[in-house]
């Protein structure tokens, strides 16, 4: 079996060296899985890593065999800490930060209107997510905080782009104060192609690749923030060369089923079916990697598709080590 084939575009690829990474994605693509493997490999380089989950979902403490974490970082591996945002706790952190108000953790109603407040106004989920994440980075290129890297899992596709763009929107709407002189600070850290990058996570599929191309393009329309890689998961191996295929065919014509039966065993035809199987599927997204290719200018991450059911922390060990063969190329 030949392995999958090397990325294209990606050579010195030198994604770890930025200081803050997005990973988006249409979901189910494995958007959070990559963003761990990117983790992992990060720590596993002697980095200190800070993964951010922003939605509630809590999937990625499972992807370390760890408990739920909260909003305080908790060291989940070996020098890697998982937060999972919490918007109304983001609000109360930037009020007592910035605004002196102490800390107002059960105080009953003012606190209810602040949970209120940070997860039903409009936009204010989102600069408040993105605040936290870049008020960490701020704080680690400052000296204040551990971290060398931030690796967020962030919104998937259709909602990444007003996520990332709420520190501008909000800047245009508040000409003076602090908010404004805050929000130009993150506005810039998102801007610098030397400290964040933007990946897009997807599959080699029709949906998820068109979905993909157009993300691209909106990004580059209406975002500042730098684009990185565009990291293609579950791509499966070749099987077979195209000298293999005659072969293969041959050995499914009855003559040589019949002989094959005798001398290997009643079992081959479902070996030969199996391998067939994993031909189509390859070949039926062969198209859709070229579509990728030819429409994206980016450097190109090729993952491996993961046959057995692993325990969740091998996969994303095993796709850590996918990704550091691909970012070596």
């Amino acid at each position: 079996m030949q392995p999958a084939p090397i990325s294209h575009g990606a050579e010195r690829l030198d994604l770890l060296d930025r200081r803050l990474l997005f990973f988006t994605g249409k979901g189910g693509v494995g958007k959070s899985t990559v963003a761990a493997a990117t983790a992992l490999l990060a720590a596993e380089r002697g980095k200190r890593v800070l993964l951010v989950e922003v939605d509630a979902k809590g999937n990625l403490s499972a992807l370390f065999d760890h408990a739920p974490v909260g909003f305080k970082p908790i060291e989940v591996h070996p020098g890697l800490h998982l937060l999972q945002m919490r918007t109304d706790a983001s609000l109360r952190e930037y009020l007592h930060l910035h605004v002196r108000v102490p800390v107002l953790g059960g105080i009953g109603p003012l606190a209810n209107v602040l949970e209120f407040v940070a997860n039903a106004a409009p936009g204010v989920k989102e600069i408040l997510t993105v605040g936290k994440v870049c008020w960490e980075v701020h704080e680690s290129l400052e000296g204040r905080a551990d971290w060398d890297i931030v690796i967020v899992d962030a919104a998937a596709s259709g909602h990444v782009i007003a996520q990332l763009d709420s520190p501008r929107a909000i800047r245009e709407l508040v000409q003076v104060g602090r908010v404004r002189a805050q929000t130009e600070w993150m506005t810039e850290l998102l801007a610098s192609p030397e400290i964040t990058a933007l990946n897009v996570v997807t599959t080699p599929e029709e949906m998820p690749v068109s979905e993909t191309i157009q993300l691209v393009e909106r990004v580059r329309l209406e975002l500042e923030v730098p684009l990185g890689a565009v990291v293609i998961n579950r791509v499966l191996p070749e099987p077979l060369t195209r000298g293999d295929e005659s072969v293969l065919a041959a050995l499914r014509e009855p003559a040589a089923m019949s002989v094959l039966e005798v001398e290997a065993g009643p079992g081959s035809s479902v070996v030969l079916d199996a391998v067939g199987l994993a031909l189509s599927l390859r070949r039926s997204r062969t198209p859709h990697l070229a579509r990728l290719r030819e429409s994206i200018d980016l450097p190109l991450v090729n993952l491996p598709y993961l046959f057995a059911s692993e325990h969740a922390s091998h996969a994303v060990s095993v796709l850590a080590d996918a990704l550091a063969a691909e970012l070596s190329e």
